[in-house]
C-alpha cells in the first residue's frame, strides 16, 4: 500500500518566523500534535506540540505567571523546531514508513514532492489505523 493512500492531506504549516504564541494556538484548536515549517513552499521542518511544551514556561496561564514566562511565547518557531525532517514520496510503500518509524526517534513523516513540498503527513498512529481496519474486514468475512 502507498502512503498517498493513507496520510493526512490536510497539511498545517507555518513559517520559521511565526511565533510560538501562534504555534500554541494552532495546537490548542487542532487535533493534530505536528506542523510543517515550510519557507517558499518548501519543507524546512517539523515542530511537534511536545517541541512547543518544551519551550515555553509551564506558569503560562496560571495564578505563578510572570511576565518573564509570557515571553517564552515570543521565541519563533526557528529555535526550537527539528531541521531536515526526514520524508517520503507519496509513492512510497507503508512499509517504507514503518522501516523509517522503527529506526528513528520521530512520530510523523512528512509526505513532499519531487520540488520538496508537502503534500500530506503520515503518523505512526495513521499505520495503525490501517492495520486495524485491515484486521477487521478479515475478521467480518470469516464470520
Amino acid at each position: 500500500m502507498l502512503v498517498e493512500k493513507i496520510m493526512s492531506k490536510a497539511v498545517v504549516t507555518v513559517t520559521m518566523d511565526d511565533t510560538l504564541k501562534m504555534v500554541k494556538h494552532v495546537f490548542e484548536n487542532a487535533k493534530f500534535h505536528h506542523l510543517l515549517v515550510v519557507e517558499n513552499a518548501k519543507l524546512y521542518g517539523v515542530i511537534s506540540d511536545r517541541d512547543l511544551l518544551k519551550s515555553i514556561s509551564p506558569f503560562i496561564g496560571t495564578i505563578q505567571e510572570k511576565p518573564n514566562d509570557k515571553y517564552t511565547l515570543n521565541k519563533k518557531v526557528h529555535q526550537i523546531m527539528s531541521r531536515k525532517p526526514i520524508s517520503l514520496a507519496p509513492t512510497a510503500n507503508v512499509y517504507e514508513a514503518i522501516s523509517l518509524f522503527n529506526h528513528h526517534n520521530i512520530s510523523c513523516i512528512p509526505i513532499v514532492n519531487a520540488e520538496n513540498v508537502p503534500v500530506g503527513i503520515i503518523s505512526w498512529r495513521d499505520i495503525l489505523k490501517v492495520i486495524e481496519a485491515n484486521h477487521n474486514k478479515k475478521l467480518n468475512k470469516t464470520q
